[in-house]
C-alpha cells in the first residue's frame, strides 16, 4: 500500500497486522479482548453493532465520493476484485449526537455504485437491506495502528484497531471496505488488549 502521504484516505501506519490466518483463529484475549474480537472479526453489520452497544441511532457522515479510475489509490490489494473505474466513499459513522465512533472507505465499481447506494447518506448496511441484498462480508485482514488525523478526528489517542474486507454479493464481490474504530468504544466493550501498546 502507498504511504499515508500519497494516499487521500485515512489509513493506519501499522504496528501489527494480521491476514487472514489471524481473522479465521482470532487473537489471544490478552492480545485482543473478547468484546473487540466480535465487533472486529465478526461478519456482522458494524452500524448495527455501533447501534446495539450505544443505544443510538448510527448516522453516516459522506466526506468524500470520488471517482478514482483504474488507480489502486494505495488501498489494501484487495481493490483488483472490485471492477473498474472505482469510486471511493468515505464516512464517518456517528451517533445522533454527534460522538464519532469509526471510519469508513469503501471502494465501488462506478458504473453500478448507484444500484446499491441509492441513498449515499445511508449506512452501507441499511441501504443494502433496504433492498434485501444477500451479502457475505469476507474478513480478509486486521490491523492495530497509529494515525494523527483520526486521533484529531475521534478525539481519541490512538492506536486504533481496523480491518479490511470485501462485500460478496450473488458470488462476486460488490465492494472493499477499510475500516477504523474509535478507542472510545472501550466505554463498551472495555480496554481492547494488554499486551499491545495503549
Amino acid at each position: 500500500m502507498a504511504t499515508s502521504k500519497e494516499r487521500q484516505w485515512n489509513c493506519l501506519e501499522p504496528i501489527w497486522q494480521g491476514g487472514i490466518a489471524e481473522v479465521q483463529r482470532g487473537l489471544p484475549h490478552n492480545q485482543l479482548a473478547p468484546p473487540w474480537q466480535i465487533l472486529l472479526l465478526g461478519d456482522g453489520s458494524p452500524t448495527r453493532h455501533l447501534g446495539l452497544l450505544t443505544r443510538e441511532k448510527i448516522e453516516v457522515d459522506v466526506i468524500d465520493m470520488s471517482p478514482i479510475g483504474t488507480d489502486n489509490d494505495g488501498a489494501p490489494s484487495l481493490i483488483s476484485a472490485i471492477p473498474t473505474p472505482h469510486l471511493r466513499r468515505q464516512v464517518w459513522l456517528r451517533t445522533a449526537g454527534g460522538q464519532r465512533l469509526a471510519y469508513a472507505t469503501s471502494w465501488w465499481d462506478a458504473n453500478h455504485v448507484d444500484d446499491y447506494l441509492q441513498n449515499r447518506s445511508l449506512p452501507i448496511w441499511e441501504s443494502l437491506s433496504r433492498l434485501h441484498t444477500e451479502l457475505y462480508r469476507d474478513i480478509q485482514g486486521i490491523y492495530l495502528g497509529r494515525s494523527p488525523i483520526l486521533e484529531a478526528a475521534f478525539q481519541e489517542k490512538g492506536p486504533f484497531w481496523g480491518r479490511h474486507y470485501l462485500f460478496w454479493h450473488d458470488g462476486k464481490p460488490l465492494t472493499l471496505i477499510y475500516e477504523v474504530f474509535s478507542p472510545y468504544l472501550r466505554k463498551y466493550l472495555g480496554q481492547p488488549s494488554q499486551e499491545f501498546p495503549q
